[in-house]
Order: C-alpha cells, then sequence, then structure tokens
C-alpha cells in the first residue's frame, strides 16, 4: 500500500513570490474577470432596503393595472380630432342644435372636456362610437379659437358593428336623450347597414333595457321612417303621440296619398307639416271608428265625473269611467300640495279595510 503524502503548508516566502508573480502579469491594473464576477454576485446578495422594495413593488402593480386598462379601452388617449371619422356608422342623431353646441363648447373652454369619447381603429384613423356632438364642438373650437387639435378618447375594441351601435344608443339615451321618430330612425338605419337582420331584432339590441311596449313604439318610429324619411323635414319636433297618429295612418295604406301631400306643400315649419299630416291621420282614425268594420263593435263606456269647489279657488274632480277612477286637481296647486295630497292619499290606501 502506497503511503498518502502529507501536505504541508506553503511558507510566507512561497506566498509572497505568489503574489508578486500574479501582479507581474496583471500589470495594466485591469481587475482580474473573476473579480467582477464576485463583486456582481455580492452585489445581487445583498438584499434593498425595505422602502426600496415597496417602491419596486408598487411599480410593478402600476404597470401591470396601466396594461390592463389599456387592453380593455379604460386608458384615455389624446387622439388627432382629425383622424376621427363618423361616416362609418349611422348616426342615431339627426342634428346638433346650434344652441346646445355653443354651450358645450364654451364649458369645454372654462373647464375641459369632462367626459373623453369613444373611437375605436379603422384604417383611416379612428371612427367614433360616442360623442358626436363633444367632437363636433371641438372641431368647431379648432376652426374658431386655434389649437383643439387634439380630443380625449377611449379607444376600444368593439367585438362587431353591432357592438358599436348599442353603446351610441345606449350613451345618447342617458346623457341626452333622443327624439321618438330618432329611436326609430336608429332601428331603422341599423337593418338598412346590414348589421342585425330584422327590425326587431335591432330594436331588442338597441333598446334591450326598454320595456317590451316602448320597443313596440319604437317599431312604429322605425316605420315612419322606412316610409317617409326623405318626404319629412320635421320629424325630429313629433312628440310621441303625433308618431304613434302617423304611424296609424301608415299602417292604413295612406303613405302614399301623404307623400304626394308632401311633396305638393313643401312644409317649411314643424306646425306646417303637422298640419298636412293631420288631415291624413283624421282620414285614418275616423275610418277606425266607422261600424261595420267586423270584429267586435265598440261600445261607449260612461264616464261620470263629480267636481267640488274649495273656497281657495281650487277645485277638485272625480272622474269614474272604464279605466278607472281619476282625481284631477284644478287651480293654484302648488307642487308641494301635490306631494301632500299623494301621501295622504298613500296613506288611506295602505291603511286597515
Amino acid at each position: 500500500m502506497a503511503r498518502r503524502r502529507q501536505l504541508e503548508p506553503p511558507s510566507p516566502e512561497a506566498l509572497k513570490e505568489l503574489e508578486e508573480g500574479f501582479a507581474r502579469e496583471n500589470r495594466s491594473g485591469l481587475r482580474m474577470p473573476i473579480a467582477d464576477v464576485v463583486g456582481e454576485a455580492a452585489a445581487m446578495a445583498q438584499p434593498l432596503p425595505a422602502e426600496a422594495r415597496a417602491e419596486q413593488a408598487r411599480d410593478k402593480a402600476d404597470a401591470a393595472r396601466l396594461r390592463a386598462a389599456e387592453e380593455d379601452g379604460r386608458l384615455v388617449t389624446m387622439v388627432p380630432v382629425a383622424e376621427v371619422h363618423v361616416a362609418g356608422v349611422s348616426r342615431d342623431r339627426i342634428e346638433v342644435a346650434q344652441d346646445e353646441l355653443m354651450e358645450l363648447a364654451t364649458s369645454i373652454v372654462e373647464s375641459g372636456l369632462r367626459l373623453p369619447i369613444e373611437v375605436y381603429p379603422n384604417d383611416d384613423g379612428y371612427a367614433l362610437i360616442s360623442g358626436f356632438r363633444r367632437l363636433e364642438a371641438f372641431r368647431h373650437l379648432a376652426a374658431s379659437e386655434g389649437g383643439y387639435t387634439e380630443i380625449p378618447a377611449f379607444v376600444r375594441a368593439p367585438e362587431n358593428v353591432a357592438d358599436v351601435y348599442v353603446a351610441m344608443i345606449e350613451e345618447n339615451e342617458i346623457r341626452v336623450g333622443l327624439s321618438q321618430y330618432e329611436r326609430g330612425r336608429a332601428a331603422a338605419m341599423a337593418v338598412s347597414d346590414g348589421v342585425f337582420a330584422t327590425l326587431d331584432e335591432a330594436v331588442n339590441a338597441l333598446f334591450r333595457a326598454a320595456s317590451k311596449a316602448k320597443r313596440s313604439k319604437i317599431r312604429s318610429f322605425a316605420m315612419i321612417h322606412e316610409e317617409l324619411a326623405d318626404m319629412l323635414g320635421h320629424a325630429t319636433a313629433m312628440n310621441e303621440r303625433q308618431c304613434l297618429r302617423l304611424a296609424t295612418a301608415l299602417r292604413a295604406g295612406l303613405g302614399p296619398e301623404i307623400r304626394d301631400a308632401l311633396e305638393q306643400a313643401k312644409p317649411e315649419a314643424a306646425e306646417d307639416e303637422w298640419q298636412v299630416l293631420q288631415g291624413f291621420i283624421n282620414k285614418a282614425e275616423q275610418a277606425e271608428r266607422a261600424p261595420g268594420r267586423g270584429g267586435r263593435p265598440r261600445t261607449k263606456q260612461a264616464v261620470t265625473r263629480q267636481r267640488r269647489e274649495l273656497p281657495n279657488g281650487i277645485a277638485i274632480e272625480r272622474e269614474d269611467g272604464a279605466k278607472g277612477v281619476a282625481i284631477r286637481l284644478h287651480g293654484p296647486v302648488s307642487g308641494d300640495m301635490v306631494d301632500d295630497c299623494m301621501a295622504e292619499i298613500e296613506r288611506v290606501l295602505s291603511g286597515p279595510r
């Protein structure tokens, strides 16, 4: 068996000789590579102070939230006004009142734009989803005041054009209500643009929050647009009852006659246009009430009224009919008085019988 060689530590003279040898080979004064590696490892191993680590964690969380907001379209971006186009989608609002536009422009100058518009990117820049009035106000300011070349916007990524129509309708319904005719027009245009296959599908999607009765009325308003859009110059001035009465006349087949009458009259004011329409509406309603049309005959329900005059000049009228009982107040009645009456009626009706 071979004998193991016993190792002895180097003498001080040998160590000094080795150090001098290393010094001669590294005369440039550069650090040995291994020294850099050791230094970097030591720096990485040394923990940051607690405050620095907390700040680093906050920065990481903020970056994650920023990326998520950008992906969801919740990040406000300044986009060039000239690159926002409205031609991609048929707008629900026919026109913007000039006085409202001026009020909005003044508010933007004084307080800035409080709510960004909504857009989605396309080949030409951006297509507008909602914020037509705000965009028009910025364009007016850019032309009259200078500046205002960029507008704050949420850049969305809608899955389809139907989502764009729904967002546009919901925004206008909440902020500035559409006229009755504009509601029907929006549904009809969505079908015309190929976004929805049928009018029922369009109304149910665009006005999904509306009641069944309201959606039925909107379909009537859409029929007015489909038959008379190119002939009516003041359609947005009609209230709900007027629109429904006009729809009755169209269902009676009077559309061609109405078109001819409007073409000949060329009314310039809303009142004149309604006078033309009213003649045909009365004709349709009289025909609907005429006997001998088949079906169950209409019976006239008796209506009784009782009226009491009070010393203070206010009169209380009670009306009993087929639809129930109605109470009407006449004279100098204030809102507070009506509220008190309503509270008392509620107390009486809610009590024991």
